[in-house]
């Protein structure tokens, strides 16, 4: 990598980084005043990490776009959760962007199993759920891969104890960038994805599906706006891959 653009990565991550702080602050104080719970016939619940959460115009989530295609499409549906997002978007139309969610930059499987109880006690039971990157900050910050793999299946738990009849879209994890991605992160990254499969089909029960959602195959730099973070090119992609799953399984 040449020095110019080594100098470019460090600034966009100097700038995403006063923007998580920012957004947490924001976050915080929004989430002291519970919302009504929705009524939807299709509540969708992002969950996740930074990629859910996003921290626009210097990385971008993939719920904006996956909004505008079911919106396009005249879906009925309501993203629910217990963070807003502040960034501004463009209205679809006489549509505003939906900015509910349940993204927290930096946060590892534990600290969504801790957190999740009380988040589905304000927000209600979803019936769709977009498990976004499960481990991967785990991975990136070393943590025990086995303890890993009981925190997501401990998530499912819950969100199926929650709602026995939930719907849940687990991803198989998008890479970081070439540059950034060590040996031992593409080896346990590769894992993943194999532990992701097994897990959708172990947690799947006659009411509940458990689905893995390729987000990996097609994947490269040029979707990247960091290391690890969506550009715009990389949040449709994402998107896409969400949408073609949830058409399948969505009430009219």
């Amino acid at each position: 990598m040449d020095i110019s653009a080594l100098i470019k990565r460090l600034e966009l991550k100097l700038m995403a980084l006063a923007v998580a702080v920012i957004f947490i602050c924001c976050s915080e104080n929004i989430e002291r005043i519970p919302k009504p719970q929705s009524n939807s016939i299709n509540k969708i619940l992002p969950l996740g990490a930074s990629r859910v959460e996003g921290a626009s115009p210097y990385y971008e989530s993939f719920r904006y776009e996956l909004w505008k295609k079911l919106s396009e499409n005249d879906w009925i549906f309501d993203f629910i959760g217990t963070q807003s997002d502040p960034a501004s978007y463009p209205n679809l139309g006489s549509l505003s962007f939906d900015v509910d969610h349940e993204g927290r930059g930096g946060w590892t499987s534990a600290d969504i199993l801790n957190g999740l109880s009380e988040w589905l006690n304000m927000t209600g039971a979803p019936d769709i759920v977009l498990f976004s990157s499960p481990g991967g900050n785990d991975i990136l910050n070393g943590s025990n891969y086995e303890q890993t793999l009981l925190n997501i299946n401990a998530i499912i738990d819950l969100l199926q104890l929650t709602n026995p009849n939930v719907t849940i879209l687990i991803e198989q994890l998008a890479a970081g960038h070439s540059d950034f991605m060590t040996a031992e992160y593409t080896a346990t990254f590769n894992q993943n994805k194999e532990d992701i499969l097994n897990i959708a089909s172990a947690q799947t029960t006659e009411n509940s599906q458990v689905i893995a959602v390729d987000m990996f195959t097609g994947f490269t730099d040029d979707f990247l706006a960091d290391d690890v973070h969506y550009n715009q090119a990389g949040a449709e992609f994402i998107a896409n891959r969400y949408y073609d799953k949830l058409i399948q399984l969505m009430e009219q």
